[in-house]
């Protein structure tokens, strides 16, 4: 595969989705745009090389667009094995695919009376599975590459790239 055809498929996945966002509002965005994703993220010559790179702290993140509004922006996020976002939920709309690996996605209960958050289930992500979502407190998740091997998750969030380590998740965990 050559570096035009990967960014001839990146090109074509960002096109449809600056179209998506600019055609719909409100919940039916998060949905449109999980939809391109998934016709997209299974595409094995989806990202370049670049997009690949993994992170020995944490997940990497690599920007692959961001919209010149502010409306959104789009990442891979590269997981190596074990590692894992925090439990969170989110403050904006998203919408993810997964491109390559497998991840497990799990829901909690949120916890009362000042107890932490509950795990309630689990499923596991593959390539070309997608989720979307609006901003939502009470949505509680934790994703994680459990496997052995690396895996890529394309993630795309109503914020600009700069803002999403502080933008994007209302914490509820310290791990």
């Amino acid at each position: 595969m050559s570096a035009a055809q990967s960014l001839s498929a990146l090109d074509g996945m960002l096109t449809e989705l600056a179209s998506a966002v600019a055609r719909t509002a409100g919940a039916d965005r998060p949905r449109e745009v999980a939809q391109v994703l998934g016709r997209y993220v299974p595409d094995p010559d989806l990202l370049a090389s670049c997009h690949c790179a993994p992170s020995d702290d944490r997940y990497a993140r690599h920007m692959l667009a961001e919209d010149s509004f502010g409306r959104y922006a789009v990442a891979a996020l590269v997981w190596k094995p074990g590692q894992m976002s925090r439990v969170h939920s989110h403050r904006v709309w998203c919408a993810l695919g997964i491109h390559r690996g497998v991840l497990t996605e799990t829901a909690y209960d949120p916890g009362t009376d000042g107890d932490p958050p509950e795990p309630k289930t689990s499923r596991l992500c593959r390539p070309g599975d997608v989720s979307y979502g609006a901003p939502d407190p009470g949505k509680i998740h934790r994703i994680a590459n459990l496997g052995c091997g690396a895996a890529i998750s394309i993630h795309v969030y109503g914020i600009r790239f700069a803002e999403f380590p502080t933008g994007v998740n209302f914490l509820l965990s310290e791990t």
